[in-house]
């Protein structure tokens, strides 16, 4: 898939094809996912009996995206390491992906301590706890403490074909790897393979464009379950740590980040978060970053982002790269310190992060992973009494729904920054292109119709 970009540079031409018209505001998919969001609130708060059925629509639509993601990455995997043609430049890729995730992670986890000292959430909370979240938690940490233990074994899958049905990322990424590399040693007869995965990708992209379509029908049921179930009203108590953990998220994307982008990438990060919009909006509603992995994937191949590194960057940054969740782990760590008033010395503050850099890594991006990480990771290094642990993971439960938006949505703005950095850093980033599409000066066009109705709809 090649993507091009128009440039005003050159004469017109008397030939010059009209533009089209502009479609109805009320086809654009970014209006129709806002008016989805606005409808589950509206329904979450004046009938929640009614709302808390919709769950099924969400989860529906969160399924319908999952089972999409290891084909769409296998494929995008193959055919761009196999478009390289060196592995050497495959391992460099790798290599500085892993080094910049591990550095941008650690900053996320250092802000969130240093912010939740200062703005100590939770601070006198009187909270009882709820025996049966309480099991619950247990047994969601246990399973999950086990899975941190082995976290490199588990990116072995037992057959080639288990990663795939069982939808592990990582496991599909080492598949796709290995089959890349055995394709490339091939040469010249492994050409008609890499062409039919190709082929086969533009099929798979064909099957997310007709999915995506019901994206205002799934943010609709995930808010609407959301606000019927906890209802509006249960912000109020939790707000100072809702506040403190998004206000921190914002202070990452802008000055982190967008020191990121401004300093070393010469791009904005306002506008980059303007060209993914649609992609935010969606995340917003199903508090899943996983829902969009293959439009982004998509639209920073359009801007300008070799496919192989977006290829490499974007599936790897799903579990290495979440900034979000890692700015939660420790805001919500210290709010269970402050609310139950257990005492957390330096050093347990230092062993507490650097346990988080290692089970950080294991929150893939999809709904209520990173509360399980938390449960597993907490439950490991003994800091707090149980009782005090217990208490404090219920009722983070309760408000969990909506932090994952917040971690969801930074996450997502993480990764395609990350991607746009590697490009850059491998110059593998046509800037020209990146600034025309970015500032509205070009669109991202595709070459198929199909392929550009899905990404510009």
């Amino acid at each position: 898939m090649s993507v091009v970009y128009v440039d005003d540079s050159h004469e017109s031409k008397p030939t010059e094809t009209p533009p089209k018209k502009k479609k109805p505001f009320y086809r654009d998919l970014f209006f129709q996912v806002i008016v989805g969001v606005l409808a589950g609130i509206l329904l979450g708060h004046f009938n929640p009996e009614f709302a808390v059925k919709m769950e099924p629509l969400g989860k529906g639509f969160i399924n319908l995206i999952k089972m999409m993601i290891a084909p769409i990455i296998f494929c995008t995997i193959v055919t761009g390491v196999a478009g390289m043609g060196d592995m050497k430049q495959v391992g460099r890729v790798g290599v500085k992906s892993l080094i910049y995730f591990e550095v941008i992670t650690t900053l996320a986890l250092v802000l969130g301590m240093v912010i939740v000292h200062i703005y100590q959430p939770g601070s006198g909370l009187n909270i009882s706890p709820d025996v049966g979240m309480i099991e619950t938690v247990k047994t969601k940490a246990h399973s999950e403490l086990t899975s941190t233990t082995d976290f490199f074994l588990n990116i072995i899958p037992h057959t080639m074909v288990s990663a795939f049905s069982e939808g592990e990322i990582l496991q599909v990424l080492l598949v796709a790897l290995l089959f890349a590399a055995g394709v490339t040693m091939m040469g010249e007869k492994g050409r008609p393979i890499v062409g039919f995965i190709d082929s086969l990708s533009h099929v798979i992209f064909n099957i997310i464009a007709i999915i995506i379509k019901l994206a205002p029908l799934g943010a609709f049921g995930a808010m609407a379950y959301s606000v019927g179930k906890f209802g509006v009203g249960s912000l109020v108590d939790l707000g100072q740590l809702m506040l403190v953990f998004f206000g921190t998220c914002i202070m990452f994307v802008t000055v982190v980040m967008g020191g990121i982008m401004h300093f070393y990438c010469r791009l904005s990060i306002w506008q980059f978060i303007k060209y993914i919009r649609e992609e935010l909006v969606i995340v917003f509603g199903t508090a899943s970053s996983e829902t969009v992995l293959p439009r982004m994937m998509d639209k920073l191949t359009a801007m300008g982002c070799s496919k192989p590194v977006v290829g490499m960057v974007i599936p790897t940054g799903y579990s290495f790269n979440l900034d979000g969740t890692s700015i939660y782990l420790t805001l919500a760590a210290m709010f269970i310190a402050y609310a139950t008033q257990t005492e957390i010395t330096l050093g347990h503050q230092i062993t507490l992060l650097g346990v988080l850099l290692l089970t950080s890594k294991g929150a893939a991006g999809v709904y209520g992973s990173a509360f399980v990480v938390l449960a597993a990771t907490l439950s490991s290094v003994k800091i707090f009494p149980e009782e005090a642990l217990m208490v404090g993971l219920a009722l983070l439960f309760a408000i969990d729904r909506f932090m994952a938006t917040g971690r969801a949505l930074t996450n997502l703005i993480g990764n395609g920054v990350a991607t746009i950095v590697i490009a850059k850093w491998e110059k593998q980033l046509d800037h020209g292109r990146a600034t025309a599409v970015l500032s509205g000066v070009a669109e991202p066009n595709i070459e198929s119709d199909e392929d550009k109705d899905m990404l510009l709809k």
